[in-house]
């Protein structure tokens, strides 16, 4: 597949007439061909007009169709492995092995979309019969299920380039759900991002689709991500990445006339609470898996455990020196892009002056993408006092907070911001005499761990990969997971409506074989009956 550095506007690329701009290799500094285009203020009318237009048509597409649609896409993304890896590697400095892996997570994900709509009962529908003989007032026919919402706007991850960008779980779940798509791809993955929508834009023709159902629009800065939240067209938003730029996107969809979702994944520091069975179990291994898994992917998880709460004791002193070992050993990174590696070297040399840097590495600063990982410690009591020292730094950092003892745990849990994920690392026992504490942790996180570690997100039905805000703007829904589609839909509800004109989800003979609701039970399981 060639590069030519265009937009996609369904059947046709964009012009070059927009501001030009290219990736950069992370490990070298070095600028990667084609150059990119950015969009025009026409061109991403036009997209978004192609897609309002093909929503008539997708929106009513069955399941099955667009599971086909689903499949084709995921079958195209593993046929093209190899190139997918080498070019997202190229734009990230990702290994190559862990973006393999995430062409086979992205595909994944769009096969278990595949499944969902294919299968069909996600539209959780619900009959009420009409009871014409009801006293003193008859009850009409009612008939509900989830329906699309319309077009979204779906911006690309930079620490994904495949698995949170234009294939990924926010493109995926709203095409299941029978919404067109208008991708933002990221700056700093064109390359990977072009070739992931020629895929796409192939499979549209394949199957015979409206070519609005798929555009994508390149920007190298902020003139048209803002433009696409603010399009009268656009009906909901799905973004991944900084607090600061989500909460900006947040407030564009709020004030437009008629505001619309805006699903935002965006902060989150996932603290760790370790409790004194951890740390007799072993102090050296606690610390290299802790290690491992902040320092994963150069600290570039949304999931990166980066607050630690710790209680005194001679093993907790074992396993802050340890950790210290490993960071002070340790190599710098090369992070995605040289404005991430900018921010991570403002936002630890200010932590630094208000904090004790315990351990760190040291970098060779001529390379514009490397960060050195960095190890602070503080008190609980100053932790609380200026709680901004615990918001996240994106890269290889982590804050070890000092606690007099596990009762300190539960005031500190108290005080915790949103979260996706919040671990315990114990024995039962441990657990078992911090079941308050746990009940806390559930108020404040997404996702609860026992014994592990939060970097790696399992793509399955019973995901959550979400919580309070500021870890995303909706604590409702997750951005991982088959539970995802429910973000792109909303319930319309059907009165007295004749069998003809009613969705076959709807209808009296249920054609589809979906699991309905009728009266408020089950359809086919029969009423219990409790004999006095």
């Amino acid at each position: 597949m060639e590069l030519k550095g265009l937009s996609f506007l369904g059947t046709r690329r964009g012009t070059n007439t927009g501001t030009a701009f290219q990736a950069a290799n992370p490990r070298t500094g070095e600028a990667l061909p084609p150059v990119y285009h950015a969009t025009s203020e026409a061109e991403l009318n036009e997209a978004v007009e192609q897609a309002a237009d093909a929503f008539a048509s997708y929106g009513q597409l069955g399941g099955k169709a667009r599971a086909a649609f689903l499949r084709r896409i995921a079958d195209s993304l593993d046929a093209h492995t190899q190139t997918l890896a080498e070019r997202a590697h190229l734009e990230t400095a990702l290994p190559m092995p862990r973006l393999t892996g995430e062409v086979a997570r992205t595909s994944g994900q769009l096969r278990l979309f595949a499944s969902v709509v294919e299968e069909g009962s996600w539209v959780q529908a619900r009959i009420d019969p009409a009871l014409p003989e009801r006293k003193p007032m008859p009850r009409v026919d009612l008939r509900s299920m989830l329906r699309p919402l319309g077009s979204v706007a779906v911006f690309g991850a930079s620490n994904f380039p495949l698995a949170f960008s234009v294939a990924g779980g926010d493109t995926a779940s709203a095409l299941a759900a029978g919404c067109p798509v208008v991708v933002k791809a990221h700056p700093a993955h064109p390359g990977t991002s072009e070739l992931v929508a020629e895929i796409i834009t192939r499979a549209v023709a394949a199957e015979a689709l409206h070519p609005g159902v798929f555009t994508m629009l390149f920007d190298a800065g902020i003139t048209i991500g803002s433009a696409l939240v603010k399009h009268p067209l656009i009906k909901a938003v799905a973004f991944t990445g900084s607090l600061k730029a989500g909460r900006a996107l947040m407030d564009l969809a709020a004030a437009r006339p008629s505001p619309i979702p805006c699903f935002t994944e965006m902060s989150s520091g996932n603290p760790v609470f370790v409790l004194p069975g951890a740390l007799r179990k072993g102090p050296a291994e606690l610390a290299k898996n802790l290690f491992g898994s902040f320092t994963l992917g150069a600290g570039q998880f949304c999931t990166k455990p980066g607050i630690v709460f710790a209680a005194e004791s001679s093993e907790s002193t074992a396993f802050f020196e340890e950790l210290k070992a490993l960071v002070g050993q340790s190599q710098p990174f090369s992070l995605l892009t040289a404005g991430i590696a900018r921010e991570y070297s403002r936002a630890t040399e200010a932590r630094a002056a208000q904090i004790p840097l315990a351990a760190a590495v040291s970098a060779d600063k001529a390379d514009n993408f490397t960060a050195e990982p960095k190890l602070f410690t503080v008190s609980l009591d100053q932790l609380l006092d200026e709680p901004e020292l615990a918001d996240e730094i994106f890269g290889p950092e982590a804050l070890l907070v000092s606690c007099k003892n596990t009762d300190d745990y539960l005031r500190a849990a108290k005080a915790l911001d949103g979260h996706l994920t919040a671990t315990l690392l114990g024995d039962e026992e441990d657990l078992k005499a911090n079941e308050e504490l746990i009940r806390v942790l559930e108020q404040k996180a997404g996702r609860l761990l026992v014994n592990g570690f939060p970097t790696g997100v399992e793509v399955t039905h019973a995901m959550v990969h979400g919580g309070p805000y500021p870890a995303t703007s909706d604590p409702r829904f997750t951005s991982v997971g088959s539970l995802a589609i429910y973000r792109f839909a909303r319930p319309v509800c059907f009165q007295n409506f004749p069998q003809s004109l009613l969705p076959p989800e709807l209808q009296d003979g249920n054609p589809l074989g979906i699991s309905r609701l009728t009266d408020g039970k089950p359809e086919g399981k029969p009423d219990i009956v409790t004999e006095l």
